[in-house]
């Protein structure tokens, strides 16, 4: 398509595949390459299937291709700084798969050399494009519930992940809590100030053989003295459990599960509805177009992007907090934090 925005995606596991699968759909991009480390005949077929006629091992293809304007890092979290800093330097806006890295110093590193080279870097923290969230953000914003004292976020996986995975996810609270320490944000639109946690391994002693948890309840405190609760598990048999709810001095509002369908029997012994969808990829799949399509957007018209690297940066900084907390079994602060990343060097404003 002419003016269409020339697109790359490093990394073609699962997320690669499904934001390849909605930049088809989009005709502001044309998404010209997918690097991948090892590429399989079953990769080829898919990308056949697709259309898609260009798939490389090498990424540094994608960074050095004059026709790519843009470029996806689905890559392993260990490289996304790598690929951060090389697509920065080379003027590609750059779209990145959550969390940027596993170290606040290194990401604020990388955000420096965003800046400098004056390029976009949204990150994939989708739910904040959930079309129930952007209303709960809205009904906070215009003041329906007055001003919020309590934030609840109810967020659990249906299944634990595998060992592999959790021996190199960064933990439970990097890997999995980072969306609600994002949401926390993003619904409040206020700092956390404070962080107090306390976890268990429950369900598989596997995460207490890596040194991580299953189970979380995480207290935040806000700047202006708001109170958040959010409360994690890896395994909820009845599906993917997703709930938000927002409590001020004028109302309260809510977001509840999505399900397959809204429909519910009511029999003299039970009253019976769909359970929740089973996983992320059904639960959020318009969010994932959604966010593609701003990213869109922001590099067309641009503007800023609808989550920037430093609201990455701040998700990490909680989640490190979060960690602190639950080694030491007393609330963090997070400007004990921000001051310890001041002392690294770093001239980006944390």
């Amino acid at each position: 398509m002419e003016n269409s925005i020339g697109v790359g995606i490093i990394g073609a596991g699962r997320i690669g595949r499904l934001h390849a699968d909605n930049l088809l759909k989009l005709p502001a991009f044309s998404l010209k390459t997918i690097a991948e480390m090892t590429v399989t005949e079953e990769l080829m077929e898919w990308a056949r299937v697709r259309g898609i006629t260009q798939v490389i091992s090498d990424g540094e293809f994608v960074i050095n291709d004059p026709g790519i304007e843009a470029v996806f890092i689905c890559t392993p979290t260990l490289t996304h700084i790598e690929w951060i800093k090389k697509a920065a330097r080379a003027g590609k806006h750059i779209f990145c798969e959550k969390p940027i890295s596993m170290s606040k110093e290194e990401t604020a590193e990388a955000l420096q050399i965003v800046e400098e080279s004056g390029v976009k870097l949204q990150i994939g923290f989708n739910r904040r494009m959930d079309p129930s969230f952007r209303k709960l953000k809205q009904i906070v914003e215009e003041g329906k519930v007055g001003k919020p004292h309590v934030l609840k976020i109810t967020s659990r996986d249906p299944m634990p992940p595998s060992e592999a995975y959790v021996r190199t996810s960064g933990g439970m609270f990097m890997d999995m809590s980072i969306h609600d320490f994002d949401m926390a944000r993003y619904l409040m639109n206020e700092e956390v100030t404070e962080v107090y946690v306390q976890g268990a391994s429950l369900i598989d002693p596997m995460f207490a053989r890596h040194g991580d948890i299953d189970t979380a309840i995480i207290t935040l405190t806000f700047a202006s003295g708001a109170i958040g609760v959010i409360d994690n598990s890896r395994q909820a048999v009845y599906g993917y459990d997703q709930r938000v709810e927002i409590f001020g001095d004028q109302g309260a509002a809510s977001a509840d599960n999505c399900r397959p369908t809204t429909v519910e029997l009511f029999t003299a012994s039970a009253v019976l509805r769909d359970k929740p969808f089973h996983f992320f990829l059904e639960r959020y799949n318009q969010a994932y177009m959604d966010e593609v399509a701003a990213f869109a957007e922001a590099i067309a018209r641009n503007e800023p992007v609808v989550c920037s690297g430093f609201d990455g940066l701040h998700a990490e900084r909680i989640a490190e907090a979060a960690k602190e907390s639950l080694r030491t079994g007393l609330p963090v602060k997070l400007a004990a934090l921000i001051a310890h990343s001041s002392d690294s060097g770093s001239s980006v404003n944390l």
